[in-house]
């Protein structure tokens, strides 16, 4: 306990002050999406990353790993979109093991309809609040942060 570097006044801020934005953004985010489309946050970044996708669809594992989501809890979200017709899933040929989940024509017009509350809300609650060097700097911060987690998996 006698080396351990503890938090100085600012650092204390910036992490304070990180864990309520993280959670109020979360939580703000998650409630503007039910409200406007029926979707949970995590729901609509699976659309998104399947929409961005070739042929808009994903492997399982690979989704699980784009979204920092356990194989458990996408599979949960991905089973409530498949429910509502929004996605599909696929077996790959080449791996019995494989699963593919695949955006359908239904959910890709969900998530058109989804984007542009979802986009303004996102700018309401964090791109607008902040300056261009904020941004620049929140940017640069937290994308070190990702890199290096990622990196020591």
């Amino acid at each position: 306990m006698g080396d351990t570097r503890w938090l100085n006044d600012d650092e204390m801020r910036a992490w304070s002050g990180f864990l309520a934005a993280s959670a109020l953004l979360n939580r703000r985010l998650d409630q503007q999406l039910k409200d406007d489309s029926g979707l949970s946050h995590p729901q609509y970044e699976i659309l998104v990353r399947l929409s961005a996708a070739p042929g808009g669809e994903l492997r399982m594992t690979e989704l699980a790993d784009g979204l920092i989501n356990s194989k458990s809890g996408l599979t949960y979200q991905v089973t409530q979109l498949e429910k509502a017709g929004l996605v599909r899933r696929r077996s790959c040929p080449s791996d019995v093991r494989g699963i593919y989940a695949v955006l359908t024509e239904q959910g890709r017009e969900r998530l058109e309809q989804a984007a542009p509350g979802h986009v303004a809300a996102v700018r309401r609650h964090l791109i607008d609040v902040l300056t261009p060097d904020q941004i620049g700097a929140l940017a640069d911060g937290l994308g070190e942060v990702t890199r290096r987690l990622r990196a020591g998996r």
